[in-house]
Parts: structure tokens; C-alpha cells; sequence
């Protein structure tokens, strides 16, 4: 099944719309909500929490789960057109590797030492920082970007927690429009 992640500002707000079932994973042997998905379709359901039965990492090849994700970054942006325009414009990319701005930063923030090190120049290069940060892609923190674009993206032989491309490019825009909107609000604040 593929793996759908929405972004919305307030992810509550938008639940409200559907009539749906929270997705469940185990932990220490009891189903507990899942944090982000959610079915839209009838599943089967625990009587006691409400939850599906089926914990999410079990139902994947038979339920389709949707992830509501909450982005607060997005609270700033005032319409299509202004996500548009933040999306397309080209950010300060040094901005990245100060601490006190990267600590700002959905995904990257605490990483301030993988940023300066990597010192991303594009959407591409972030979303490569962004697997990084994950433990199957570790191992090219410190690597030539050559050898960071070979590898990033190969699926781990083994199990540890990666991201995919698509994931990673789409939250890399994501800090793309974070990082514009801080620097038009700081641009706004001193005109």
C-alpha cells in the first residue's frame, strides 16, 4: 500500500470533516493510538479503545492508512499563491548553518552540526541531510555530495528507519517555506 502523509495547519479541524478510525500500533503488548494515521474506510475496531484491531505495521497490506499530519509552519501562509511564491523563492541557504536559525526549523532543528557540515545548497541536497538524519543513512554524514547522491536514496538491506525520497523532498520544501516566512516576517518587522 502506498504511504500517504496530508499536511494541515490545524490536523484536528480537518479530521473533523470524515468519519474515520485512528490507526493503532502495539506497545508493550496493548494497541495504543497511533500518532498520526487515521482509516476512512471501515475497518475492524477494538470495543474498548476505539482504535482499529489491527495495528497499523500489520494492516498495511490490507487497510489503507492516511497520516494527518499537523505542520504548524503553514499557520504564516496566507494563501495558495503566497505558499506558491514562498515555495519558488530561492532561500538563504547560509541561514542554515546557525544554530539559533536551524533551531527554528521543522525536521532539522538539533541537527545544526549535520547542517554545517553538509551545508545544503538546494531543495535536493536538504532532503539528502533530511535522510541523513535518519539512522540507515548515518553513515554519509561527513561524505562528498557524489557519494551522499549514490547512496541516500537506496533502500536499506536492513531494517533501521530511513526516509524515502518523496518523503524527504516534500518536507524539504516544507523548511524551504519555513525558512522564507521567517526571514519575510523579520523583513516585514524591520520596514
Amino acid at each position: 500500500m502506498p504511504d500517504i502523509d496530508i499536511d494541515f495547519v490545524d490536523r484536528e479541524a480537518a479530521l473533523k470533516l470524515f468519519k474515520y478510525t485512528t490507526a493503532s500500533r502495539l506497545e508493550n503488548n496493548n494497541l495504543v493510538k497511533h500518532n498520526t494515521g487515521v482509516y476512512l474506510h471501515d475497518v475492524p475496531v477494538d470495543p474498548i479503545t476505539g482504535l482499529c484491531s489491527i495495528p497499523y505495521d500489520q494492516a498495511e497490506d490490507k487497510f489503507f492508512k492516511i497520516d494527518f499530519l499537523n505542520v504548524g509552519i503553514y499557520k504564516g501562509v496566507r494563501d495558495e499563491a503566497h505558499l506558491t511564491q514562498l515555495m519558488g523563492t530561492e532561500p538563504l541557504w547560509d541561514l542554515l548553518e546557525q544554530d539559533d536559525f536551524s533551531n527554528l526549523l521543522f525536521h532539522v532543528n538539533g541537527h545544526g552540526s549535520i547542517l554545517k557540515q553538509t551545508k545544503p545548497q538546494s531543495v535536493e541536497q536538504l532532503a539528502a541531510v533530511l535522510a541523513m538524519i535518519r539512522p540507515a543513512k548515518r553513515y554519509l554524514i561527513g561524505k562528498g555530495w557524489n557519494e551522499i547522491n549514490s547512496e541516500v536514496w537506496v533502500k536499506p538491506i536492513n531494517d533501521d528507519y530511513f526516509f524515502k525520497k518523496s518523503h524527504a523532498t516534500a518536507y524539504a520544501v516544507a523548511i524551504v517555506v519555513q525558512m522564507n516566512l521567517i526571514c519575510e516576517n523579520i523583513s516585514y518587522g524591520f520596514s
